[in-house]
């Protein structure tokens, strides 16, 4: 799992290196960050483009089932606006 700073402590989490008092990070540290960040940044997005649509950011007050079927199609809408993004 990847996790920011507040996870920090956690088991089986990867968070980024924090600089200690007074000293600087490594070269090599500071490129495990920006490794860590960058894929980050994309799973981030990702949540972005799901809470665009209200249904999956609010309380949903209907059956259950129609739930089910509405985030997999606010799921499908995402997919392709993201393979529409890579091409």
């Amino acid at each position: 799992m990847k996790g920011d700073k507040g996870y920090q402590g956690g088991n089986n989490i990867t968070t980024p290196h924090k600089k200690k008092k007074k000293q600087e990070l490594s070269e090599q540290e500071l490129a495990e960050n920006k490794a860590l960040s960058s894929k980050r940044i994309f799973v981030e997005n990702l949540i972005r483009a799901i809470k665009i649509f209200q249904v999956a950011s609010q309380r949903f007050r209907l059956n259950s089932d129609v739930y089910n079927e509405i985030i997999l199609t606010v799921f499908g809408l995402v997919r392709l606006r993201i393979g529409a993004l890579a091409l």
